[in-house]
């Protein structure tokens, strides 16, 4: 089972989170059709996304949806990694090149500099007029020098966006993504540490650095082979740490026949009818999930006919 464990180091104003997605993430896998499957190196960098999603939806406690995008201007065009507050998941990708064995993220997304990495905070309940929240950062450091990992973005990017310091360790395969973060919490929690360690023995900054360098110690093989326990155990023995319940990721997709009719309507009757006229009837796939929506002539007619005036035959069409 996926899992997701929460802890805290007593005496230090720090916080981790590790994720395992094992049967989840091979669920999102088995949605591509037979002949569609993802080359090595976008599934692994697909995989790292949906494990850093997960990580940082539940590291936020937002009430709607956290997408992490990477875009650019490389093989692969768009690769996106849902996570909703209940922690389930859901993962696409497009490519439209060749990835040459063993591709970096700058050779699949930013060949001439111009990838980009959002995360896009979209409110379940949103307020008239309220817009969803969205961070964008390039896929390199401050000197433009590149950076190679989607943690290194990701760390770059909660420094830019939340002056928190976070290290993370990110690693995927065909069964397993997996995850671990470590973050410095917010000085205003810094005052209910008193007691618990003397700050003269140790500074705070120091206890996050010596955390930090221990969990960047933390292998790929080791992160998508050791169970969280042992893991646990052998990057943090000298600490104290306190655990919380784990959670369990899974993955599901939010796709409905209404928000398909929603996009339509948005297209055209014309746009619509013209496709008609051609195929006969519409069909639409979901990238996340690989389920497809059909509307014949009298499905189209529903959609672009007032409440109330619904022409004979086409009650009972929309499911």
């Amino acid at each position: 089972m996926s899992e997701l464990h929460k802890f805290l180091f007593d005496g230090l104003p720090v916080r981790g989170m590790l994720v395992r997605l094992t049967d989840a993430w091979r669920e999102v896998l088995s949605r591509r059709e037979p002949g569609q499957e993802y080359p090595p190196e976008l599934r692994d960098l697909l995989g790292q996304m949906s494990a850093a999603a997960v990580l940082m939806q539940a590291n936020i406690k937002f009430n709607g949806a956290l997408v992490l995008q990477i875009f650019g201007d490389g093989p692969v065009k768009l690769a996106v990694a849902e996570a909703q507050p209940d922690l389930s998941f859901r993962a696409t990708a497009k490519c439209i090149g060749e990835l040459a064995p063993g591709a970096d993220l700058p050779s699949m997304l930013n060949v001439h500099g111009q990838g980009r990495c959002a995360i896009t905070l979209d409110p379940k309940d949103k307020f008239p007029g309220q817009q969803p929240y969205q961070g964008v950062v390039p896929l390199h450091g401050d000197h433009r020098e590149p950076l190679y990992k989607l943690s290194e973005v990701l760390e770059h990017y909660m420094l830019q966006s939340e002056q928190l310091d976070t290290r993370l360790v990110l690693a995927a395969n065909g069964d397993i993504a997996a995850g671990l973060l470590i973050q410095r919490l917010p000085v205003e929690g810094e005052g209910n540490l008193e007691g618990k360690r003397n700050e003269d023995d140790i500074g705070l900054s120091e206890g996050f650095n010596r955390v930090a360098i221990l969990a960047g110690t933390l292998t790929a093989d080791e992160l998508l082979t050791l169970d969280a326990d042992t893991i646990l155990r052998r990057l943090f023995w000298e600490e104290t740490v306190t655990r919380f319940e784990p959670q369990s990721p899974r993955f599901a997709c939010t796709c409905s026949r209404e928000r398909v009719s929603q996009m339509l309507r948005g297209l055209g009757r014309d746009e619509a009818d013209s496709v008609l006229a051609e195929r006969g009837e519409i069909e639409i796939g979901c990238d996340f999930c690989g389920r497809h929506y059909r509307f014949d002539a009298v499905d189209v007619g529903a959609l672009f006919t007032p409440p109330g005036r619904q022409p004979d035959g086409a009650e009972g069409t929309l499911q």
